[in-house]
């Protein structure tokens, strides 16, 4: 499976088309089909509703097109501006969920979890099902770090920036996130 941390298609020259206001929707259009699947997993399993996934994929086109004239970085960093864009668009999401306002995300994720089997179809596995419900009850924290380095294959140092975290705080959290997993996913055995 490609990830945006291997996608070929995010080049320099990609880069340096999108600053061009000649090339730039033609390679917009190029970063969308390069990066929509991939974006669109990342939010999918934050929010775990399709339609919502969507909605969070779409602002985040939306925001990246908007913003391309202030966008400095590379490659590698264009790749952590969308994942943060879209972050923030899933997480919105999710804030916008919340019943009341003493509600946690924490706490909205732990109700997500309940609707992954729903969401996953009658013919999912259920091994996948339950994987997905642990990863749905880490605290938000560990939850975005174990996806952006499990899912997304993305190094530290993007998922940095991406989250504006030091990279040693990323690895603990990571650590945390894979030692809840495994206490979690025995208690299913």
């Amino acid at each position: 499976m490609q990830t945006m941390a291997t996608n070929p298609d995010i080049t320099p020259d990609l880069v340096e088309a999108l600053r061009d206001p000649a090339r730039r929707q033609a390679a917009f259009d190029r970063l969308t089909t390069a990066c929509l699947r991939p974006l669109y997993w990342h939010a999918r399993r934050l929010v775990v509703v399709h339609e919502d996934a969507e909605d969070a994929v779409q602002e985040t086109f939306v925001k990246a097109y908007d913003r391309l004239g202030s966008f400095r970085g590379g490659p590698d960093e264009l790749t952590a501006w969308l994942y943060r864009i879209a972050t923030n668009a899933a997480l919105t999401q999710l804030r916008h969920r919340r019943r009341n306002l003493f509600s946690s995300l924490d706490e909205v994720g732990r109700e997500l979890a309940a609707r992954v089997a729903d969401e996953a179809g009658a013919d999912a596995d259920a091994i996948l099902v339950r994987f997905q419900q642990a990863v749905l009850a880490l605290p938000l924290k560990q939850r975005l770090v174990f996806n952006l380095r499990y899912y997304d294959e993305l190094p530290y140092a993007a998922i940095a920036r991406i989250l504006d975290q030091r990279e040693e705080t990323l690895k603990v959290n990571y650590h945390y996130a894979v030692e809840n997993l495994k206490k979690r996913l025995r208690s299913y055995e």
